[in-house]
Parts: structure tokens; C-alpha cells; sequence
């Protein structure tokens, strides 16, 4: 959901339109839980990568959950198209908020559990620290974001810098290192979950009601009840679903704190319905660039730990 996030988000700096607040406190829900998601991935894989299988199985019991609440919003348990431009697509079912504030209450022990398995486990600090060093400036210099660039001790999260939906009403904290190596990376996956679970348990506490999406029905498509009662509507209709809408010309730069680092889109239109330029910027393109410099003068079984630190998604690389 990070991604759809930035894209729509893109769309509606174009568009100059307002996100109503609930639809804003629901996609920081979403955005938070897809943090979790990303770490409990990227933590356990690597764990998996050096040798530890045990993480692996526990925290996709707990992903699986996640991935349920997914579904329930969406139909779909990855891809979910659900945060569109104007807001979210359907508002959140009964009970939902109450099943996340139960996994939620539950799931800091199971992150004790894994820190109980790893942290202090001297061959994973072994395996870890002091490996892959990458100091402020050549994280700087490479375009390091993310937990990447706070390992090096650089407060910088984009949620705090620039915030966008209703990041600048909650209260959290910024994750930081000190060394710059694979065990700081890994310790700051942990407590960005940590950091994740106050954001949520805000999110569901002041969670307004009203309007999931904005009311111009050019942006938006109209409820089926409005559509029985105004033509206006549900030609509104029809012709978003047949021709989408068109933005004057502008062009627009739009950058999130996603779960792997700074997740950026580029647009720019030229008054018809489709984007006459879309730029991704992808955190991993620019991780990956770091590889050489944080494998020097280390041992080839290293690479895998440092790659597993980076959060790698080849997609993002070979484009």
C-alpha cells in the first residue's frame, strides 16, 4: 500500500484535492501496518539467509494476520489497490478496528520472542556487528534512505521532515543507530515495529468518522445509492470508469517515508487522462549501489548479511 500511497498522493498534489480525515487517519493505519509487514519480511529473511530458521516461521504466522486485514478492506491480500486518489475506495467493515487493536495488544511479546532468539545470541551479533559499516557521508553520497541512512545516527524520516496525511498529529519517535553496521539495521527494524504499534493504537483511538473519499465525483466514482437518485452522478460515473479524468498541465514530486526508505513519484500531465511522464524513485536502486563499499575487506558469507540489511527487492533495480 506505500507504493499506491505515493502514487495517489502524486495525483492529488496535481489536482490540488483534499483527502478527508478520516480517509487520512485510515491510510496511516494501513501505511503503518504495511511497515510491519515489510520488517517482519525483511528481518526473518535475513535471519533465515545467516542461518536462522526459527524467526522465519514465527513471524508468518503473524504476517498472515496482517495480510488478513488486507483482505478484509481490499479482497486481496498483497496487491490491495485500496488508497486511491481522493481517499480509500471503501470504508474500513465492522469490527476491523477492534481485531487490529487485538493483534496489536499482542504482538510486542512476539517481537520479544524474536528478540529473545537473535539479539543476544552471539553468533548473530557475531555475524553482524561491525559488518557492512557505512558511515553519514557516504550514505549521504550514495542517496541512502531509509533505515540505511538512520543507521548511520541522521535523524531523518519523511513522516517528521515533510508529514503528510496525519503523521504531524501522532506522537512517535525516530529510530536511530550509532555504528552504521548490519546489527544497528537490524536493531532498527525491531524498534520501528515497536514505533509502528503506538502509531496504529493512536490511528484506532482517534479515529474520526465522516467521508472515506472527497466528494468531486470527477476525482472519485459516486456511491451506488447516490447514483439512483441524480443523473448528475451518475454520468460522473460512467465517464470516470470510461475516460478517467483529465489534469492540466503541471508536473509534481511527491516523496514518503515507505517501510524500505524514500519511496518518490514523479508526475506530469499534459491535460489528458493519462501521464505524459511517470519517474519512480525506488530506495533499492540506490542501496544496492552501496554493496561494494560495505563488502570491502570482508568475507563472501558477509554479502549476504550485508544484502539482507539492505532490504533488497530486485524489481526495484532492474527496471
Amino acid at each position: 500500500m506505500a507504493q499506491e500511497h505515493t502514487f495517489s498522493l502524486a495525483q492529488e498534489s496535481l489536482l490540488k484535492c483534499t483527502v478527508p480525515l478520516r480517509a487520512q487517519f485510515i491510510r496511516t493505519l494501513f501505511l503503518e501496518i504495511t511497515r510491519i509487514l515489510n520488517h517482519l519480511m525483511a528481518l526473518t529473511t535475513h535471519a533465515l539467509d545467516v542461518g536462522a530458521l526459527t524467526p522465519f516461521l514465527w513471524s508468518f504466522e503473524e504476517r498472515e494476520k496482517l495480510l488478513e486485514f488486507y483482505e478484509r478492506i481490499s479482497g486481496a491480500r498483497m496487491h490491495a489497490n485500496y488508497i486511491r486518489p481522493g481517499g480509500v475506495i471503501n470504508d474500513l467493515p465492522l469490527g476491523l478496528l477492534y481485531d487490529i487493536s487485538l493483534f496489536i495488544n499482542q504482538f510486542a511479546s512476539r517481537i520479544d520472542e524474536m528478540e529473545e532468539l537473535l539479539t543476544n545470541n552471539r553468533i548473530w551479533k557475531q555475524r553482524l556487528q561491525n559488518i557492512g559499516i557505512i558511515t553519514r557521508n557516504q550514505a549521504e553520497s550514495f542517496g541512502f534512505s531509509g533505515v540505511l541512512l538512520r543507521s548511520t545516527g541522521k535523524q531523518y524520516d519523511l513522516r517528521k521532515a515533510v508529514p503528510y496525511e496525519v503523521y504531524s498529529k501522532l506522537n512517535f519517535n525516530i529510530i536511530t543507530g550509532h555504528n552504521g553496521d548490519c546489527f544497528d539495521r537490524y536493531l532498527q527494524r525491531i524498534n520501528e515495529m515497536r514505533e509502528s504499534i503506538k502509531i496504529i493504537n493512536q490511528c484506532i483511538n482517534k479515529m474520526p468518522i465522516g467521508q472515506i473519499k472527497t466528494t468531486d465525483y470527477k476525482i472519485t466514482s459516486p456511491s451506488r445509492y447516490q447514483r439512483k437518485l441524480s443523473m448528475e452522478t451518475l454520468i460522473h460515473h460512467f465517464k470516470f470508469f470510461s475516460q478517467g479524468y483529465s489534469i492540466l498541465p503541471n508536473e509534481s514530486y511527491v516523496a514518503t517515508e515507505a517501510p524500505k526508505g524514500e519511496f518518490g513519484v514523479y508526475l506530469a500531465s499534459n491535460n489528458t487522462s493519462k501521464a505524459v511522464r511517470c519517474k519512480i524513485r525506488a530506495p533499492g536502486f540506490f542501496h544496492l549501489q552501496g554493496l561494494h563499499q560495505m563488502s570491502t575487506n570482508h568475507l563472501l558469507a558477509d554479502v549476504v548479511t550485508i544484502i539482507g540489511t539492505q532490504d533488497i527487492v530486485f524489481g526495484e533495480v532492474d527496471r
